[in-house]
């Protein structure tokens, strides 16, 4: 029995769509996405499955190339390969998840990391974290959950993981018409496991914990804060399991209070804490951190906010932004005379310039002078699509104040 990939190489199997008159100009000039708007969205189109592989054509029938299709979508296509002739099977899978760890190969010693990011790795909507053997998968297009079965394929030829997860959990999924799908889907449950980043182990549970169970995104952000944190009270808001906060422990930082809303959190950071031998500098301790931080007169050498997205949509932005500027000011306030602050935003919705405007009107509000001692993104495992904004969503300023 053909898997689906291979059936979905059977050129007469694959149906076309074609775009509105002049609407080719972005996809034809390497974006990934061709909006539902852009689409003669004819009866015949509009009957496709969601995910059938597709071929792509100029309102004059001229190809540009493959993609996985979903009528009930915005993002109505997702490239694939520009390649009007391309097999999309097996082998091709296996070639670009094959470029993907190359790369991250050559960026780190050990095998933690993001090992594909979607349409920046030229595998839309598809996310893998590795831990060493252990791997979770994520799937936010319909055309990458179909072909599961195959990925899981590919993926045991090419790394033979211990255990696959399935974190089919993200809202985005929800916007392709995807149903929640969390589950063990190759392997061993690997129940609660240790993790290596920036010389420090962390426990972290892949199945129950937030997004794909760790942000590797933030792992440049954390070192350069651990740097500044040495002989220093540190303040970590929204920690999580702890990822700010255990190595600014280790080191050197006489005191570290770290705060989050998650029990489970607060227990793997707790976990990690003891692993680390920074119990007796290092206090986790379950609180609302906007309530907290209201009542707060405790002083601290330097705090981190790192907190959820405050803006889902874009029309959440204006709201958002204003969240961003009371945690700035609320955070400022607890930041002692010649300390630094951290503030983060991991919504795409929140522009580079409208969040550090956000930023810097808060800490003004809170009375204080800043500057600036670094921006930055994601790590490179978080590659940017050039023509992709959504790729560069994580954002981290740091201000000495």
């Amino acid at each position: 029995m053909p898997t689906s990939l291979q059936k979905s190489a059977l050129k007469a199997e694959i149906f076309s769509i074609r775009l509105r008159g002049g609407a080719h100009k972005r996809v034809q000039a390497g974006s990934p996405w061709v909006f539902s708007n852009e689409i003669d969205m004819n009866v015949a189109a509009k009957s496709l499955a969601p995910g059938e592989l597709v071929r792509l054509e100029r309102a004059d029938g001229s190809p540009l190339g493959l993609g996985h299709f979903n009528p009930h979508s915005l993002i109505a296509v997702r490239m694939l390969d520009r390649d009007f002739n391309a097999d999309i099977d097996h082998n091709w899978l296996k070639k670009r998840l094959t470029r993907a760890l190359t790369i991250r190969d050559a960026l780190y010693e050990k095998p933690f990391y993001r090992l594909c990011y979607a349409e920046a790795d030229d595998l839309p909507g598809l996310i893998i974290d590795r831990f060493d053997d252990v791997l979770t998968v994520q799937t936010n297009s319909a055309g990458m959950t179909r072909i599961i079965p195959d990925l899981v394929a590919v993926l045991e030829d090419l790394l033979k993981p211990r255990a696959i997860i399935l974190r089919n959990d993200s809202s985005i999924r929800h916007l392709e018409g995807l149903e929640d799908d969390t589950r063990l889907i190759a392997g061993t449950a690997p129940g609660t496991i240790t993790l290596m980043e920036n010389d420090c182990p962390f426990q972290v549970d892949l199945l129950d914990g937030q997004k794909t169970g760790w942000y590797y995104d933030h792992r440049d952000n954390r070192a350069f804060m651990a740097r500044l944190a040495r002989g220093r009270r540190v303040l970590d808001l929204y920690c999580y399991a702890g990822a700010f906060s255990i190595p600014a422990a280790r080191n050197g930082a006489s005191q570290v209070t770290a705060l989050d809303r998650s029990a489970g959190a607060l227990e793997l950071g707790q976990q990690s804490a003891v692993l680390n031998k920074v119990t007796e500098n290092c206090v986790f301790e379950k609180a609302e951190v906007f309530d907290w931080l209201q009542k707060n007169r405790e002083k601290f050498d330097v705090v981190i906010a790192d907190p959820p997205a405050f803006i889902k949509s874009r029309k959440d932005a204006g709201v958002g932004l204003k969240g961003y500027q009371k945690l700035s000011r609320l955070a400022a306030k607890a930041v002692a005379p010649g300390g630094f602050l951290m503030m983060a935003s991991c919504s795409h919705h929140a522009e580079p310039e409208r969040f550090m405007a956000a930023v810097l009107k808060g800490v003004a509000d809170a009375g204080r002078q800043a500057r600036i001692l670094r921006q930055a993104g994601a790590g490179p495992d978080h590659p940017i699509h050039p023509l992709l904004p959504e790729s560069a969503y994580l954002k981290a300023v740091v201000l000495a104040l």
